[in-house]
């Protein structure tokens, strides 16, 4: 079972990492204006892709339930979604922070009502040093994984895309790896991906439960409680009332 010790140990991987984020995320192009996200009722429209600093072909328009943009506190996202109930478990590793530099940064502990459990990270900031593949971490702290995309189908009409990881690690003293399986993406208010206006990775980390198969289905069904729909950007406009 994975334990708050062992995150705290791949965060620290980030001081051996650091240097090599300028390498594989260069800066983005300066900002050119943008509007603002469309919304219908309580609901608001977003970018979401794979990497941040170039699109890809998984770049998709999605409609959320929640606000994920710097104009606004991240903190407001709600604590209980579905079966799952959060509770605040900060980032406790001040050199994390400092190296990083995020304009926000909100980390909760969310548990459904079978018993299972994720971390929810939340990490908003204007340029490309907040950001990094959480394969760096794991690959500096010693751990083997496996990586690939996959997609999260929602309940209102198409899918977004994230990236997964699984890793193993056997720590002394233990007869068993411990596992994690991380799913994330990131966000942009609007198609213009403009980095002063703000970027947010959303991120979730779990033990494994079950297959993977089975964890990454948690993962979905976590993530479809704070997304409804998505499409082409252009196809999604048109389709908002």
């Amino acid at each position: 079972m994975a334990n708050r010790t062992t995150w705290s140990a791949v965060a620290i991987g980030l001081l051996l990492a650091i240097g090599l984020i300028a390498v594989y995320y260069p800066q983005l192009a300066p900002a050119l204006g943008s509007a603002p996200s469309l919304s219908a009722g309580d609901e608001f429209t977003y970018i979401t892709d794979l990497d941040f600093w170039q699109r890809t072909p998984r770049e998709r328009a999605v409609l959320a339930t929640s606000r994920f943009d710097l104009g606004h506190d991240l903190n407001d996202v709600p604590m209980e979604v579905g079966p799952w109930k959060g509770v605040d478990d900060p980032e406790t590793n001040r050199e994390v922070m400092i190296l990083l530099e995020p304009e926000q940064y909100v980390q909760r502990l969310y548990d459904d009502d079978q018993g299972r459990y994720l971390w929810l990270t939340m990490v908003g900031g204007r340029s490309s040093q907040p950001f990094h593949a959480p394969d760096i971490c794991y690959d500096a702290d010693g751990w083997q994984y496996d990586l690939g995309s996959h997609a999260t189908a929602l309940e209102d009409g198409g899918e977004i895309y994230g990236l997964w990881l699984h890793g193993k690690k056997l720590f002394e003293g233990d007869t068993v790896p411990e596992e994690h399986v991380v799913y994330y993406f990131y966000l942009f208010p609007d198609e213009q991906r403009n980095q002063a206006d703000g970027i947010v990775l959303f991120k979730t980390t779990s033990a494994r439960f079950g297959t993977l198969e089975e964890t990454l289905a948690m993962h979905e069904a976590f993530v479809r409680e704070f997304f409804r729909k998505a499409g082409a950007p252009a196809e999604l406009a048109q389709a908002l009332p």
